[in-house]
């Protein structure tokens, strides 16, 4: 018998479920309103997106199963682009995950407003969201340990709701209804299908962490790409079914206007008072998502000042290990940005942080897997494994960059302008690491 029996790894299943949960938080909660203003013919868009996904899943977990270094998304785009998409890879996901922690503190509010109605106005939202800011980021100051047993206990709020509702809303569902909402304004069906694209695609992101329990997994390389796509598809289908069974149960108009539709759908099926408890569950789920985001982020600019790309400010910890300071950059990072898109309307300020991180993710997705081709050839696969691994990289990238078109121009142009900023951080970066080739004056 082998020494390393007595350590139980993870199999096939046990995996499958994990990566599934792990993409199942809040980015669902607010997306059955953001959808019905495209209509029910966004169900095409989820098909689209859940194809798209699974092979954005496929090629990072082969990229992770690769690339024996740490780093990341960002260690697999310098793998193709060099040092310098390194810095970009980490600063635009950085500000990705700082546009969605304030979408997640807006849909927060939007499911706390049925208990607190005068929220309404847009200076009471904004300092409702400041307020989820500020207290997740407080949280965060004991240490991982204690984020990590709130946000998994948490999330659970809003993933039985969701998978509940697939199974058990078929019983309310009147085909009726779901046909009046299926194209309200009558557009292309391309351009409902990209309408919704964006939208879908704000479920799964995050799915660049699937593949990143390689170590504690039997047998890694056949377990780990099968348990990302089918923990992928698994979320699609309930993502699929939970949003098209809503859609059946509440007119368009009225799900269109909900800034808290879960709860709306568990009261018109049931009682209010249920619906009530789905709300609150939903509030829960959100706070301790938000509370894990806020740490990942963390992480992330305390890995990029560690390896020299971000002031060193941000690697400063406390006794816990948390970066303090780190954190208080990003909260008033995210303070700015909240009163930039100050909204009348919860859903228009959803959707415009929605979009933009969408188009800011898709820069580091798009350096990051292009470096999978790179990644077999060193560790040189076979041709079979190299033209599957090759052909889903690629299709992955194709559907990133429809992403970043389905973004639409506002979010593009914003984006852009981000994204390029950062390369004047680069710079300077670059300058003090050169060394210089003739003395000063």
């Amino acid at each position: 018998m082998s020494s390393d029996t007595g350590t139980k790894k993870m199999g096939l299943v046990g995996l499958t479920v994990l990566v599934a949960v792990n993409m199942m938080g809040s980015g669902i909660i607010m997306l059955p309103a953001s959808l019905a203003q495209v209509g029910a013919i966004s169900m095409l868009s989820w098909i689209v997106t859940a194809l798209g996904a699974m092979c954005i899943a496929y090629t990072f977990a082969k990229c992770g199963a690769f690339c024996k270094r740490s780093g990341g998304m960002s260690a697999y785009a310098e793998e193709a682009h060099g040092k310098s998409s390194f810095f970009i890879s980490s600063y635009t996901y950085y500000v990705c995950l700082v546009i969605s922690c304030v979408a997640i503190a807006v849909s927060c509010l939007g499911y706390i407003k049925p208990f607190m109605p005068w929220l309404d106005t847009p200076i009471h939202t904004f300092y409702g969201v400041v307020a989820i800011l500020i207290f997740t980021m407080v949280a965060n100051f004991g240490g991982a340990k204690i984020t990590g047993q709130i946000s998994a206990f948490t999330v659970w709020g809003i993933i039985i709701p969701v998978a509940g509702l697939s199974i058990i809303g078929w019983w309310w569902f009147d085909p009726q209804t779901f046909m009046s909402a299926w194209n309200p304004h009558h557009d292309t069906t391309m351009h409902s299908v990209s309408s919704g694209v964006a939208l879908t695609l704000w479920a799964f992101l995050g799915i660049e962490s699937a593949g990143a329990n390689s170590d504690a997994v039997e047998n890694p390389e056949r377990n780990v790409p099968l348990a990302v796509l089918f923990g992928t598809g698994f979320a699609a289908v309930i993502y699929i079914a939970s949003t098209g069974v809503i859609q059946g149960i509440i007119p368009n108009s009225e799900l269109a206007a909900s800034t808290a539709p879960f709860g709306l759908v568990f009261s018109h099926m049931f009682n209010p008072t249920v619906g009530n408890i789905v709300t609150l569950a939903a509030v829960i789920a959100c706070i301790g998502s938000l509370l894990g985001w806020q740490f990942t982020n963390a992480q992330v600019s305390k890995a990029a000042a560690d390896e020299g790309l971000f002031p060193q400010i941000f690697a400063k910890t406390n006794k816990a290990g948390v970066p303090v300071a780190g954190m208080l950059i990003m909260l008033a990072a995210e303070i700015i940005l909240a009163v930039m898109t100050i909204s009348p309307n919860l859903i228009s300020q959803f959707n415009a942080l929605l979009n933009l991180a969408v188009f800011i993710n898709m820069v580091p997705y798009i350096l990051s897997m292009t470096g999978l081709e790179v990644l077999l050839r060193k560790n040189m696969v076979s041709k079979k494994q190299y033209r599957l691994g090759a052909t889903v990289g690629t299709l992955a990238v194709l559907y990133s960059i429809y992403g970043v078109y389905a973004c639409g121009a506002t979010a593009v142009f914003g984006g852009t302008i981000l994204t390029l900023l950062g390369y004047i951080f680069y710079g300077f970066i670059a300058a003090r690491d050169t060394k210089p080739e003739v003395k000063a004056n």
